[in-house]
């Protein structure tokens, strides 16, 4: 039963994306918030709550988005495989057939399981915190000792025609695939289990890494930093970043001893409210359409990142194209946030997993004519309050 409830908690983790953009959201964050809040109190586990891979930057990096395509895939493909076999498996206990040896279940005993560890990766993916993927490589760990226990039982419970089964079939892989790869000792094993979270963990370090290097930056200012959410906003940033930073509003709201972040953002932006509490709009539990959002986030994996919630509106999206062509404005939104707890000495040092990045207000402008529309200040949390959100 614990090991069972084990997987539970990684996909109510991993799911933890859908529970944000859904009217569940206060309900999940009342019990899981004081886990993350745990988490991110100790610089020993602060990194947990952190994020590997861009989740609300739209990359313009081929890589990462090619990594974040693989992400849906996965997911998709691994559910997918699961219900054939879930289907299979079921289909014979209700004909009495006994046990299930066609299909995928003629190359691995537990295709089951590797269908759920696939989907599972896949959500390390789309939702890509540390944590998630630390629990992924337990699910794995669990996963094993269940299917050790079921062929346990199978070979009590049917010897004659399991164990000859087991001679022609591999665990998880292929036979042949998992003779040649799978020492045959214990203590082999056990290496290369270390071995393989050891290589799961160094990637997504290696990804935040690549991550960090591949956002659009602005960095002319001794002690702030843009960054651009959309890649085609990089060009309006550097060239409008100067100017905005020089309008009386802004520099009377920042300190020449304090370090920025400075997001550069659609007005309308749909996931603005991770990086602060811009308003209840930009909650997006708040905006009733979470199955349109889930289904987007899944299968189109970047046009979300470029819509404001009215576009999840057929009617709200014609409106909101009727006034931006009656103003015909380009307006940015611009969130500051402080940079605390950390020494900055490079652009990377903002993104840091142990800097605290508090916001502090917002502007918006349209960077076309430079006429301030709105100054607001804002409250030192997210649209979550206190949870550990992305910082990209």
């Amino acid at each position: 039963m614990l090991l069972r409830s084990s997987i539970v908690l990684y996909f109510v983790i991993a799911f933890e994306v859908l529970i944000m953009i859904s009217p569940f959201a206060g309900f999940f964050y009342s019990a899981f918030n004081p886990v993350l809040l745990k988490l991110a109190s100790s610089s020993s586990t602060r990194w947990l709550s952190a994020f590997y891979l861009p989740h609300m930057v739209l990359p313009d990096d081929w890589f990462l988005q090619f990594v974040r395509v693989m992400g849906s895939i996965l997911l998709v493909i691994g559910m997918l495989v699961f219900f054939i076999c879930a289907g299979q498996v079921y289909t014979a206990k209700f004909r009495n057939k006994g046990t299930v040896l066609a299909g995928l279940y003629s190359f691995i005993r537990h295709p089951q399981y590797v269908a759920l560890g696939i989907a599972g990766l896949g959500l390390s993916i789309l939702w890509p915190r540390f944590l998630t993927l630390v629990l992924w490589l337990i699910m794995a760990l669990v996963y094993y000792i269940l299917a050790k226990d079921e062929e346990r039982r199978m070979i009590n419970a049917h010897a004659e025609t399991y164990r000859p089964y087991m001679e022609k079939t591999g665990m998880f892989l292929p036979k042949r695939i998992e003779q040649a790869i799978t020492p045959s000792t214990r203590i082999g094993k056990i290496i290369l289990s270390f071995c393989l979270a050891l290589c799961v963990m160094g990637t997504g370090f290696m990804l935040r890494a690549y991550t960090i290097n591949h956002l659009i930056l602005w960095t002319k200012s001794a002690n702030v930093t843009g960054i651009a959410i959309l890649p085609e906003d990089g060009f309006k940033m550097e060239h409008r970043m100067g100017d905005i930073l020089a309008l009386k509003e802004v520099r009377e709201r920042m300190q020449d001893s304090k370090k920025y972040l400075v997001y550069f953002i659609p007005r309308d932006y749909i996931m603005q409210g991770m990086i602060a509490d811009t308003g209840g709009d930009w909650k997006l539990f708040n905006q009733h359409a979470s199955m349109t959002m889930i289904t987007d986030w899944v299968l189109h994996p970047f046009r979300h990142l470029r819509e404001g919630h009215h576009d999840m509106h057929h009617e709200g999206s014609i409106q909101h194209e009727i006034n931006a062509g009656a103003e015909n404005l380009v307006v940015r939104r611009l969130i500051f946030l402080s940079i605390e707890e950390v020494a900055v000495k490079t652009p990377s040092d903002l993104f840091a997993i142990n800097a605290l990045r508090v916001p502090q207000f917002m502007v918006d402008v349209d960077v076309h004519t430079m006429q301030l529309l709105q100054v607001k200040d804002l409250p030192h949390g997210s649209g979550w309050g206190t949870v550990p959100t992305p910082a990209f």
